[in-house]
């Protein structure tokens, strides 16, 4: 029982010092904008702070979150933020470019694949968001709907 206890308290430490460190890299992608289809890589987004955003069009806390990520993207965004929401949407770019004119977003918005989810740690449940440092590592996950109060502060650290 020792050995368990040993074992937890080592794997939390571990885990305490990634995250003070910055946590790991933002995996690399190449992906079409929903808008236009032109490709986008995650090269486009070095030196920035990014929130990277999965979500679709049909998830009601997705949408509930467009309003506050449109807020936070325009008061940091000469401060070196962006947020870049990826669509897991099956139903293809022109339900979501018809949500980005609809809703005004102001934001990328880009078409996730398979792998990219993947490599973003199996996201299985949207929204899931990830808070990306300057030095490109991913130092905070948000499982679920975000409150803009704790986005904020957290976005605010990273800059």
């Amino acid at each position: 029982m020792k050995t368990l206890k040993g074992l937890v308290i080592g794997l939390a430490l571990l885990a305490c010092t990634a995250q003070a460190q910055g946590g790991v890299n933002m995996p690399a992608f190449s992906l079409p904008a929903a808008i236009d289809g032109a490709l986008v890589t995650s090269e486009a987004y070095r030196g920035k702070a990014v929130l990277v955003t999965f979500f679709a069009t049909w998830c009601p806390q997705c949408l509930q979150e467009i309003p506050t990520l449109k807020e936070l993207h325009a008061k940091f965004e000469q401060q070196g933020f962006t947020v870049v929401a990826l669509s897991v949407d099956q139903n293809g770019a022109d339900a979501v470019a018809q949500l980005v004119r609809q809703a005004g977003i102001n934001y990328p918005v880009l078409m996730a694949d398979r792998s990219t989810t993947h490599d973003f740690g199996d996201v299985a449940a949207i929204p899931t968001s990830f808070l990306v440092n300057k030095e490109g590592r991913v130092v905070k996950k948000y499982p679920g709907y975000i409150s803009r109060g704790s986005l904020e502060k957290d976005i605010e650290a990273v800059l």
